[in-house]
């Protein structure tokens, strides 16, 4: 048999597909692998190149085959779906990701450690229990507005509401058994976020690299946490800019016949961090009605621009300035020239 030089391997729950090549790119292995069989395959092989797409459990079965000698390389989907060829299939993936892994322009996902998707998962669960909060206070909402109960938005006003829920000797006692259910389900998620929030502080104070990153106005320790977590190599992106692009703070550009037109933002990579980024600058922008100093070009923009759109735009200086600090080290310095909003 012929040395394998380049795999491509198509991940998946059980079944796995795998299309080796040799140096000279003729087709030496292709065959689906159980779950069971796949680091066995790769133990009785020779080093070599192995691509597969970023995808679910792909970091973990890089550091397993990286462990056992192999050069592995992880590839976003959008950068294999290019060569495909014809219909899509678990084999026509496979020879895809083999073929993708060889290319000189292709961007590769560095590989994350056990502690780094740890970190990551502390953020997502805090995501999704927020998620499932929201979606409980705007049903409680809901069915108090049947009844002609309303409050004001914000904490103090799901307070009340709770508190009307249990005093409330007005509402049908079958309202208040559901309505109560609803209740206690916010304070049970409330109370489980408050303990993840605890733990991402914790581990900002223990990282010196978060620690710094909170020195920027608009960035806590959420954020930080957040950018420690999902980007494992700062040093990945060329400039400020890259690293703004890659988390989709800039515009799409749709050029043609040397005329750029410029759209709105990509919203491309991580959909978390973006949205954290634009929040942290969003109340920047808010505080600046209550005497915050901000630089004079974001003084200049809130005079002809939306207010979210300031907002994105200083998300994007944020982003930058995060690069500038994991890049170049220090902490945040405030402009000199400073203006009173």
């Amino acid at each position: 048999m012929e040395t394998i030089t380049t795999i491509g391997l198509d991940l998946a729950k059980s079944v796995f597909q795998v299309h080796a090549i040799s140096e000279e790119g003729a087709i030496v292995v292709r065959r689906a692998l159980r779950r069971s069989q796949v680091l066995g395959f790769f133990r009785d092989l020779a080093p070599c190149l192995v691509g597969m797409e970023a995808c679910a459990s792909a970091h973990y079965w890089a550091r397993e085959i990286a462990a056992l000698g192999h050069s592995v390389r992880i590839m976003p989907p959008a950068y294999v779906k290019a060569y495909v060829k014809r219909n899509k299939t678990d084999a026509a993936d496979a020879a895809a990701i083999c073929e993708a892994v060889t290319r000189p322009t292709v961007r590769f996902v560095p590989v994350k450690t056990v502690e780094q998707q740890a970190a990551g998962m502390v953020i997502k669960t805090r995501d999704l229990l927020m998620r499932q909060r929201n979606q409980t206070i705007n049903a409680l909402r809901a069915h108090l507005a049947e009844h002609g109960i309303v409050a004001s938005a914000g904490r103090a006003g799901i307070a009340r509401l709770v508190t009307q829920i249990r005093e409330e000797n007005s509402l049908p006692a079958t309202s208040r058994l559901a309505l109560s259910e609803l209740a206690e389900q916010i304070e049970v998620l409330t109370m489980r976020i408050e303990r993840l929030d605890r733990e991402i502080i914790t581990a900002v104070r223990q990282d010196s690299d978060a620690k710094r990153l909170t020195s920027i106005p608009g960035v806590g320790p959420l954020i930080a946490a957040t950018v420690r977590a999902v980007v494992p190599d700062i040093t990945l992106f060329r400039t400020g800019r890259n690293f703004a692009a890659w988390i989709g703070l800039t515009p799409q550009a749709h050029s043609s016949g040397g005329k750029e037109r410029l759209g709105s933002i990509s919203k491309r990579g991580n959909q978390l961090l973006r949205v954290l980024l634009i929040v942290g600058a969003t109340s920047i922008v808010k505080l600046a009605k209550r005497g915050l100093k901000l630089p004079r070009w974001i003084e200049a923009m809130m005079q002809r621009r939306p207010i979210k759109v300031v907002a994105v735009a200083l998300a994007n200086k944020i982003a930058r300035t995060i690069w500038a600090l994991l890049t170049k080290g220090g902490t945040y310095q405030a402009p000199l020239v400073m203006i009173k909003a």
